[in-house]
């Protein structure tokens, strides 16, 4: 939904989110505000904290939010801080990379298997030569994916991690 509709919810006493989000707002009607419920790890204060949006310290990162179309209602199923598991899609799981987290599929069999971004990759030749990975584009960045195996530089999705929707944030 968009953030218009779920301000109106929020008005009527719903918790709202975004997918990947372990925190929600919702609305202070004493305050006429809205509240940010956040992890620890989340806040700004770094402690689980309830923040009015008028103090946040992230202004523009918090503001932006208010454009996306994927807002839901948070619950004790879909919501860290109520008790459940946030899940998003692949392209929010491409956001999250960049931004340095860690992610991975609840679908994936193994445990404790996560992608990150590598940066400073580097090879040796066959002639014991170090390369330094340079790109024009990327620079010197590729997804890795962790196993329990070891790592694998140069992850590639396939189309059901691309269209799956069952990503999570990897500790």
């Amino acid at each position: 939904m968009k953030f218009s509709e779920a301000l109106k919810l929020m008005k009527q006493g719903a918790k709202v989110k975004i997918p990947g989000w372990n925190g929600y707002w919702c609305w202070d009607d004493e305050k006429q505000t809205i509240m940010i419920h956040c992890r620890p790890k989340d806040s700004d204060q770094g402690q689980g904290a309830v923040l009015d949006i008028r103090e946040t310290q992230r202004v523009e990162y918090t503001f932006m939010h208010t454009q996306r179309d994927d807002w839901m209602i948070a619950d004790e199923n879909n919501c860290g801080v109520l008790g459940g598991q946030s899940t998003f899609g692949f392209g929010d799981a491409i956001r999250y990379l960049k931004r340095g987290l860690k992610v991975s599929r609840k679908g994936w069999n193994g445990k404790k298997q996560y992608i990150q971004i590598a940066t400073g990759i580097s090879y040796k030749t066959a002639d014991n030569e170090i390369v330094n990975c340079e790109h024009d584009a990327i620079g010197n960045k590729a997804i890795a994916f962790v196993g329990t195996s070891g790592v694998q530089m140069g992850w590639l999705a396939s189309q059901a991690d691309m269209l799956a929707e069952d990503w999570i944030f990897a500790e």
